[in-house]
């Protein structure tokens, strides 16, 4: 009896081992690198959000532990941070940030069935595989596609030059406004493509103002953006330069200068500060608090989105069997609430939140909100 007492103790010891193991959940981003300011940020959001449910006990008995990877913005040094991360066995990772790194990372975590919620990739192509554990809380190309055109129409712009880099992002972001701006008839008078990482793209602008259009759209990074800006000023050229979210970062203006950078314009879901939400808010208070600077990017914010929804899914059904909450994500889930406002996802894991605002940059290289378009349409 003595014996089988302490069997039963020993026992009962085990089980409160594995109840008390974290609940782990990866993040995979940029914290090295042209993108590293994000990637910061967003982990610092995940770090507050997280104490907040360990402060309150923990999820299904258990305490939540960040498993953070650094990609550099590379998809090799991706797939191998990925590899890392699923050797720790994570019930969901978040990330990454870009379309190209986050498209490495797909068949590594769905072949392990592992839930996937980037926060900042946003090519059409990553949802179209049909992936069930692939999310993204950040609107797609193709709504920020529309929102780009709806902007260009109100310009009363009919000459467009189009310009891409050579990432996935912004071939597929040219791809979409392509389509979209001959359905509008609007003439694309000149469709270049430029290499990322070179030093200068004064010929590339060169060709483009030949063309004479009437607006050119960047659809690429914030680091090409720069470059085509500083191009533009070299030659007086007194035009409008557009791009999408991808130009959306701090950087921007340190590497064009805010007097080429002057006027520049971009659409992005909207900056923390203009989603005036008593939540959003609430938690840059704390940002600030916390680390003594301000939240800028609005991926840190959608990166706390794809946190929240994986942590509503387990708290909800009580489990963290990947295909329960990969249904459940697919057909149940709704935030009327979330950080950047009310959010679902459709059968192929596209978020449903296309709210975007139209920035533009003043002479002290402030992005200055000019209009928010919600469902591809101009707010009034």
């Amino acid at each position: 009896m003595k014996r089988f007492f302490c069997i039963l103790c020993l026992l009962m010891g085990v089980q409160a081992g594995w109840a008390a193991e974290p609940l782990q959940i990866g993040f995979i981003g940029p914290m090295t690198g042209n993108f590293a300011q994000v990637g910061m940020e967003a982990t610092r959001v995940l770090t507050l959000l997280a104490a907040d449910i360990n402060g309150q006990g923990g999820l299904t008995g258990r305490n939540v532990e960040l498993l953070l990877e650094d990609d550099s913005g590379n998809p090799q040094t991706a797939i191998a941070a990925g590899k890392k991360l699923l050797l720790q066995s994570p019930v969901a990772v978040i990330g990454s940030q870009t379309s190209t790194v986050t498209e490495a990372l797909q068949d590594i975590f769905n072949d392990r069935k592992v839930i996937q919620i980037s926060y900042g990739a946003t090519a059409v192509s990553l949802t179209e595989k049909g992936y069930p554990y692939f999310f993204r809380t950040c609107p797609q190309n193709r709504e920020q596609a529309k929102a780009v055109v709806k902007i260009i129409q109100k310009m009363k712009v009919k000459k467009v030059a189009l310009l891409h880099d050579d990432s996935l992002y912004g071939q597929d972001l040219a791809d979409v406004m392509r389509s979209i701006l001959h359905n509008w008839m609007i003439e694309v008078v000149y469709d270049g493509s430029l290499k990322t990482g070179q030093p200068d793209y004064l010929p590339l602008v060169e060709r483009a103002k030949a063309a004479g259009p009437e607006l050119v759209f960047f659809a690429g990074y914030y680091p090409e953006a720069a470059r085509l800006l500083l191009a533009r000023d070299r030659l007086n050229w007194k035009i409008p330069f557009m791009s999408g979210d991808g130009a959306n970062d701090s950087e921007l203006v340190k590497a064009a200068g805010k007097k080429a950078a002057a006027g520049f314009y971009f659409i992005s879901p909207p900056a923390p500060e203009d989603l005036r939400s008593p939540r959003v808010e609430s938690l840059l208070d704390r940002y600030m608090k916390a680390y003594g600077t301000r939240l800028t990017s609005i991926y840190a914010l959608f990166a706390g989105d794809a946190f929240i929804a994986v942590m509503e899914s387990i708290r909800r059904l009580q489990t963290t069997d990947p295909d329960r909450i990969s249904d459940y994500l697919h057909r149940i889930y709704l935030n009327p609430a979330a950080l950047t406002g009310k959010q679902y996802f459709d059968y192929k894991g596209d978020v449903m939140n296309d709210l975007h605002g139209l920035y533009q940059v003043d002479n002290e290289g402030r992005f200055i909100l000019q209009n928010l378009l919600a469902h591809g349409q101009v707010g009034q």
